[in-house]
């Protein structure tokens, strides 16, 4: 029990953290990292851009930018059906959303000259790059499975706790804060990481070495996305299951 309220407290705690510099706006009685909602919301724009562009001329047969969206949310359906089941139509929505807001966010950290964008105080970088960001996406990955549970299978979801044994109750209910905590770090850091690789090489070695360093952090960037969205569909379908 000692670990599962220090799992409690370092979820509750993780927002303290801090890598970099920030400006705050106060809202309400909250303070909240102002680059961070500027970003986002660039993502946001970008993205509602984008589906615009995609729904406004549907074709029969598509073409050209309809094509790729069209191709996109195949890719979208296929990880969450693998991933959740027959059942997996109405969670295709919140999948891709993660998916494509993720994906947009790393890319953008990675080809967006945040940095030569001045501010008083802090500087701007992908929404992906602050803990903030991951741990809101990992929370809403844990309301989403539980939600799922909940709607399939009524209280009984609860039973899983005590399988196969009530011995390992501590450890499964253990197990649902780990998950949020591993999925916000392991964006987290990956994201943290390859903007700092890039900005030490850019500083030794400005013309050359970052290039290719460059284009791996797309790949990279790429693949978490893909991580998080297929993670967050295997917890989804996971919870819908039998127990066992």
């Amino acid at each position: 029990m000692n670990v599962l309220s220090c799992s409690i407290n370092t979820l509750y705690d993780i927002s303290d953290v801090e890598v970099g510099q920030h400006f705050y706006w106060q809202i309400g009685g909250f303070q909240v990292h102002g680059q961070v909602l500027i970003t986002s919301w660039i993502v946001i724009a970008i993205l509602l851009s984008s589906a615009t562009i995609a729904v406004r001329n549907p074709q029969i047969i598509p073409t050209g930018s309809q094509n790729f969206f069209e191709y996109v949310l195949e890719f979208i359906r296929d990880v969450s059906k693998t991933q959740i089941g027959e059942e997996y139509g109405p969670w295709v929505p919140f999948i891709g959303t993660l998916f494509l807001f993720i994906f947009v966010s790393n890319w953008a950290g990675a080809l967006l000259p945040w940095k030569i964008i001045e501010l008083p105080h802090g500087e701007l970088a992908a929404p992906t790059n602050d803990i903030n960001t991951t741990v809101a996406l990992a929370l809403l990955t844990s309301v989403a499975y539980f939600y799922a549970g909940l709607t399939k299978k009524g209280l009984s979801y609860f039973g899983k706790y005590i399988q196969p044994t009530p011995i390992l109750l501590p450890i499964n209910i253990l197990e649902d804060f780990t998950k949020p905590l591993s999925l916000s770090f392991r964006l987290f850091g990956n994201i943290l990481a390859d903007e700092l690789v890039v900005v030490v090489l850019v500083s030794l070695v400005p013309s050359v070495v970052p290039i290719p360093v460059m284009f791996l952090g797309l790949f990279t960037s790429g693949i978490q996305a893909l991580i998080f969205a297929t993670l967050a569909a295997a917890y989804i379908g996971e919870s819908m299951e039998g127990h066992h």
